[in-house]
Order: structure tokens, then sequence, then C-alpha cells
């Protein structure tokens, strides 16, 4: 698949918007971390949250740390690269379950 050539203006529109996406999760993540914010509707939020990786947001969770984080998709069986919006239902249930 070829790179699309972008014009200048496409090409800061896109940055701005990449950008946009990148504090919005940010925002997400410190959300969680303080508890404004459950796992639930975290899940349950739009598409720019969705491309968030598991990992990291079990890693944003007070308690749990990378190996925690590990060890749990470990036993859920779920790939280290997903990203929220990739999870099934089953697998977003055991995810809840699991660290509630």
């Amino acid at each position: 698949m070829a790179i699309p050539q972008l014009s200048a203006e496409e090409r800061q529109a896109a940055l701005e918007k990449a950008k946009a996406a990148r504090i919005k999760r940010a925002q997400v993540r410190d959300d969680l971390k303080s508890g404004k914010l459950s796992l639930e509707d975290v899940l349950g939020m739009n598409p720019v949250v969705g491309r968030m990786k598991v990992s990291t947001l079990i890693e944003t969770l007070p308690g749990y740390g990378k190996a925690k984080a590990e060890k749990i998709m470990a036993e859920l069986k779920i790939a280290e690269s997903r990203r929220l919006k990739g999870l099934g239902e089953r697998q977003e249930a055991a995810l809840l379950e699991s660290l509630r």
C-alpha cells in the first residue's frame, strides 16, 4: 500500500488530529488513575480510546504494573499487542472480572 501524498495543510491537519487523540488518551489514563473514571467507563468510550493498548490500560490502574499486567493478559489469553477496540465480548467481560 502506497503512502498517500499529502499537501502541507493536510499533513498539518493529520498531525493535529493525532496530537488531540494522544492528549485524549493521556487524559483518560489520568482520570482512571485518579478514580474519576471506572474501568467500565473506559471500555465503553469512543474509538479514540479504543486505540489504547490493553496492557497500557491495566498498567494505569493503581496497584498494577508491567509484571501484573503481563500476568493478567497471559491468564486471559489476550495478545500483548491487542488494543481495547479489538477485545471480544468474552475477553472484555473476563478482563473486567479479573480487575475487580
